[in-house]
């Protein structure tokens, strides 16, 4: 008689950010389509500000990725709301004693499917305690790149087994080589808070090093000497270059999906490769001064826009940004008249559909990776705009190093006063939406090679079969 096949199942933890949470749960979907005795359970942490997260984390009968959401204590979150540059450390923290008590009951409610690991996002490493507690294997999903993933990792390496300080390189010229870079990289390009000797970033970095791996959102292609120089040292754990981890707009409710049909029929109006798509991210936004220099210049380049523009939140609480009743209180004076014909303001954008449609030939971004990765599946040419994180170290890679993408600033922080001029802007842009640029060349290259990684003998596809073989040999 054949021997039974043993089942297995990961706790998934992601940040209960937008960005992260997306990536996360499809990684989960991935997974469990890959083999069929695995299954997963997504644990659903609640932050007040993310109020669109509940489209991406429904049960559906027929998937074995199953959504559990955790209790929301309103008197903590009130608590630490008043210690911002900490919230997401501490705010991981107050849900341990929760994770806990959700994974021992899922322990206790199936006993012939064994948990083989948490799959933790790289915020929540205070969750590698709990882990440890049950004698659980712990692998941490970075939803950014190989480059920045290193980077990160020789800074904490920096500062904790060389004692150097970091925050000594602020504002400075000064360029250190990295292992996973070709070329030197500027401090002016490295994320901001490592400058902040209070910055729990260095601290999440830190406890990657106790995983059992790390998965990464990127692809072979993209970031061969990224991989390769991650995976040749033994400091750090196995490298799962899994990517690209796309949303593809099928979460969204018929609601969102009525809302933006508006966009789409004047995009389907458009000339082929005319529209120049500016879009922030979930938390891009700018100040009224920055975004009249914007407008200035899409006017004066001439060229066809769809601009999703936000309004910035209140400094005083910890949210997202909004949008405008009115967008013209922040725009130039007749600026929607005179556009009317070229351009078209909207709020928020369902990026990945815009960037599929044909008509649109050019992305000013704010570099955060998921954006990057849709960008290069999407075959469309970047004009990087980094505002925080690990922005303007993907900016640097992408612009210094891999020579496809135009810059507009990239050591840009938003949270200077910095404005960035019309005439920068507008030059960027012309240069972005020349049928000539060479980059054109290039992602249209990356393009195909995004598809191969994931089909069947795709890097990707590899990598992920040997993620789940090691995790299997968990409960072996």
């Amino acid at each position: 008689m054949a021997e039974a096949k043993k089942l297995a199942s990961l706790v998934f933890i992601p940040l209960p950010a937008l960005s992260h949470l997306t990536a996360a749960v499809k990684m989960a979907k991935l997974l469990a389509d890959r083999d069929e005795c695995l299954s997963i359970t997504v644990l659903i942490m609640r932050m007040p500000m993310e109020n669109k997260i509940s489209s991406y984390t429904k049960n559906s009968p027929d998937s074995r990725v199953n959504f559990v959401e955790l209790p929301q204590n309103e008197s903590i979150l009130t608590e630490l709301m008043k210690y911002p540059k900490h919230f997401v450390a501490r705010f991981v923290e107050s849900q341990k004693d929760l994770v806990r008590d959700a994974v021992l009951e899922i322990m206790k409610s199936s006993s012939s499917c064994k948990i083989a690991g948490f799959v933790i996002d790289m915020f929540c490493t205070s969750m590698i305690d709990v882990a440890n507690g049950l004698g659980i294997p712990t692998y941490v999903f970075v939803s950014s790149g190989s480059a920045a993933l290193g980077l990160m990792l020789h800074l904490q390496s920096l500062r904790d087994d060389n004692n150097l300080d970091l925050t000594e390189y602020k504002n400075s010229d000064a360029e250190i080589s990295v292992p996973t870079h070709c070329k030197p990289v500027p401090a002016k390009v490295w994320p901001s808070s490592v400058f902040d000797k209070e910055s729990d970033l260095l601290d999440f970095v830190k406890r990657y090093r106790e995983t059992a791996g790390i998965i990464v959102n990127t692809f072979l292609d993209l970031e061969s000497h990224q991989i390769r120089s991650l995976s040749n040292t033994e400091k750090i754990p196995p490298i799962y270059p899994v990517g690209p981890i796309l949303q593809f707009g099928e979460d969204q409710t018929d609601q969102e999906k009525q809302s933006h049909r508006t966009i789409f029929e004047w995009l389907d109006r458009q000339p082929l490769s005319s529209v120049v798509f500016l879009c922030f991210g979930s938390k891009g936004c700018f100040n009224e001064d920055q975004v009249k220099e914007i407008a200035v210049a899409l006017e004066n380049s001439g060229h066809r826009f769809l601009w999703s523009l936000r309004k910035p939140p209140s400094k005083e609480k910890i949210e997202s940004p909004g949008e405008y009743e009115n967008p013209e209180d922040v725009l130039p004076r007749g600026f929607l008249e005179r556009t009317a014909e070229i351009g078209k303001v909207i709020g928020w954008a369902p990026q990945m559909e815009v960037l599929s449609h044909p008509a649109v030939g050019g992305f000013v971004s704010h570099c955060g990776w998921n954006s990057t990765l849709e960008s290069v599946w999407c075959g469309v040419p970047m004009a990087v705009w980094p505002l925080f994180a690990e922005q303007q170290a993907n900016a640097f890679l992408l612009v210094k190093e891999f020579e496809m993408a135009v810059e507009i600033k990239m050591d840009y922080n938003a949270d200077s006063n910095v404005i960035v001029g019309a005439e920068t802007i507008e030059k960027a842009i012309k240069q972005l939406m020349n049928p000539e640029n060479e980059i054109r060349v290039k992602m249209k290259a990356l393009k195909e090679k995004s598809r191969m990684a994931l089909m069947e003998g795709g890097s990707s596809y590899n990598y992920l079969k040997c993620f789940v073989e090691n995790v299997m040999k968990n409960i072996s």
